[in-house]
């Protein structure tokens, strides 16, 4: 499964008021919203996913990559991809525990 089919999938659940992100720009200039930097690291792991998967086809195929290069570009895709889950649990978390406070 590809990181941005997830990410589509789940988006509800990262949903965040528009408006919000356009005062956030507003206040902090140039810089990039919270939504924007999480767009631009999910792409990273997805491409990160990609790169594995490529590089494991070459080594099937037989092309010349070595297969100590193959396991550490899988690898660094699975951490890369951890993290994200991890990243992902601490927002679900902190969004149920905002939720859940009484005004």
């Amino acid at each position: 499964m590809k990181i941005n089919d997830y990410l589509q999938s789940r988006m509800s659940l990262l949903s965040i008021d528009n408006t919000l992100g356009k005062e956030t720009e507003k206040t902090q200039g140039s810089s990039m919203s919270f939504m924007d930097t999480l767009k631009e690291k999910l792409d990273e792991v997805n491409q990160k996913q990609i790169e594995a998967d490529a590089a494991t086809e070459s080594f099937i195929k037989g092309d010349d990559i070595d297969i100590h290069e193959v396991m550490l570009i899988t690898e660094e895709a699975k951490m890369s991809l951890q993290l994200a889950v991890q990243v992902r649990n601490k927002i679900v978390e902190a969004y149920q525990e905002i939720s859940r406070m009484q005004l």
